[in-house]
């Protein structure tokens, strides 16, 4: 008898307790319709916090430092190594056009080349926010030259273009033989380098380099990436013809400072002030 109303008593325990052992309690009940939607189905809000809680302290871990602080970005890289000159007359041949003691970035003009294997390297700058040109040339007189030129075009960047002198203009060629084609518009210069290969078969609008020209330097206004006139009337050629075999660092001074440089004027200069010493008479 005892033993029946002990197992009396048992049964009476587990149908009062529900028949998992234990009676929910009101924040068990609450959180339980928390987790069901208007008509009972399954909810997900629980399931979306923690799933946020995780992805945010993810997050966290994955980019911030052990100090607590983001992780820095990564520095810009220069796409454009700016020109040596310290290498002109030495490992590359170099010309300068405009006051005394320029460089690449101070220059009217500058232009240095190099040999590369089977390859010429040229860089060129000019004080200019349109092109900036080589030509090569049998004669010194502009028509019927090679020329290589960097264009700033609207969109900010500088591209190599191949053309042929026609007279006084310039028509370029669609088959252009630059590779390797860097260039940048910065501080109002353009500034371009690139490669184009030493032998090539002979044709009309393309030189072999492995030959001695003259070298024809021009820059001017760009409208749409289309050249135009160059600055310069007239622009300065080389006085001897070129070898890319002999890298010689030569000097050409512009306009603004040929004329202290030119015989006739000191001459003139020489006399004026012996005039002005010694006095009139």
């Amino acid at each position: 008898m005892v033993f029946l109303r002990r197992l009396l008593q048992l049964l009476l325990l587990l149908i009062q307790g529900g028949w998992w052992g234990v009676a929910p309690s009101p924040t068990d009940e609450g959180a339980l319709r928390a987790g069901l939607g208007e008509h009972g189905e399954p909810g997900h809000q629980e399931h979306k916090d923690s799933y946020s809680t995780f992805a945010s302290e993810f997050l966290e871990s994955r980019y911030l430092s052990d100090d607590g602080y983001p992780f820095p970005t990564a520095p810009p890289v220069d796409p454009f190594a700016k020109i040596k000159v310290v290498d002109c007359g030495v490992t590359k041949g170099c010309i300068r056009y405009g006051k005394p003691g320029c460089d690449a970035e101070s220059c009217d003009y500058f232009l240095s080349y190099r040999r590369i294997g089977t390859d010429v390297e040229y860089e060129m700058s000019a004080d200019t926010d349109g092109w900036v040109a080589v030509g090569f040339s049998s004669d010194k007189k502009m028509g019927g030259d090679d020329v290589m030129g960097c264009v700033h075009d609207d969109n900010g960047r500088v591209r190599i273009h191949h053309f042929y002198n026609v007279g006084q203009w310039a028509k370029e060629i669609k088959r252009n033989p630059a590779r390797d084609e860097e260039g940048v518009f910065e501080s109002n210069r353009v500034t371009c380098r690139f490669k184009r290969p030493l032998y090539v078969p002979r044709e009309e609008t393309l030189v072999d380099l492995h030959l001695s020209w003259y070298y024809l330097f021009a820059w001017g206004p760009a409208i749409q990436g289309s050249i135009t006139r160059h600055d310069i009337d007239s622009p300065p050629v080389s006085d001897h013809m070129i070898s890319i075999y002999k890298y010689e660092d030569i000097f050409m001074p512009s306009t603004a400072y040929q004329t202290f440089n030119s015989p006739l004027c000191l001459l003139l200069i020489v006399a004026l002030t012996f005039y002005l010493l010694m006095g009139t008479p």
